[in-house]
């Protein structure tokens, strides 16, 4: 490995770090900030149109969480196909035993028992969405509110599902798409 490569692959690990990290706190620091916004504006507001504001923190949030999620599994395809070569001979030992990181993440998989996890914390911002919407129902909206307002927190709600089945197909198309892209195969 030469040294830009070594200077390359630490940067992508460290950004793979860093930018894990900060999706975690981009979600708490958005559900928080939604919170309060929710109870700010079920307590002031008398209008049903007044949950809107805190659906766009919400959703400005999930699409941080999702954005940095997808920066993240990209690099990881990348490092894995451009540097973790599989094409050594059986029983050499690589050039650099520690470049395995990706290889071995993609092969684990969720083994039977162990816990699953929301990379996407969909779970939250699904149940999120519901309690957005709730004051809506006790403010005795008219019909138009509720289906403008309601549809607009079932966007979201179907933006999440999207997402969601995106993510779950991104690991694969990403290895693809950097395969073909990989000069020599």
């Amino acid at each position: 490995m030469t040294a830009r490569e070594q200077e390359e692959y630490s940067a992508l690990r460290t950004t793979i770090r860093e930018r894990g990290t900060a999706r975690v706190w981009t979600f708490l620091l958005g559900i928080v900030a939604w919170a309060a916004l929710t109870m700010a504006t079920a307590t002031l507001a008398s209008s049903p149109l007044a949950v809107l504001l805190p659906l766009l923190i919400l959703v400005a949030t999930f699409e941080a969480v999702v954005t940095l999620y997808v920066g993240v599994e990209r690099i990881g395809r990348y490092l894995q196909v451009f540097y973790e070569d599989d094409d050594e001979p059986s029983g050499a030992v690589p050039a650099a035993a520690t470049r395995k990181w990706e290889h071995a993440a993609s092969s684990f998989g969720r083994p039977a028992g162990a816990i699953g996890v929301d990379a996407l914390f969909s779970i939250v911002f699904l149940l999120a969405t519901l309690f957005n919407f709730a004051p809506v129902l006790v403010t005795n909206p008219i019909a138009a509110e509720v289906v403008f307002v309601g549809g607009a927190h079932l966007l979201f709600v179907l933006r999440i599902i999207v997402a969601r089945a995106a993510a779950a197909r991104q690991h694969t198309v990403d290895l693809a798409r950097f395969q073909e892209l990989k000069p020599g195969r």
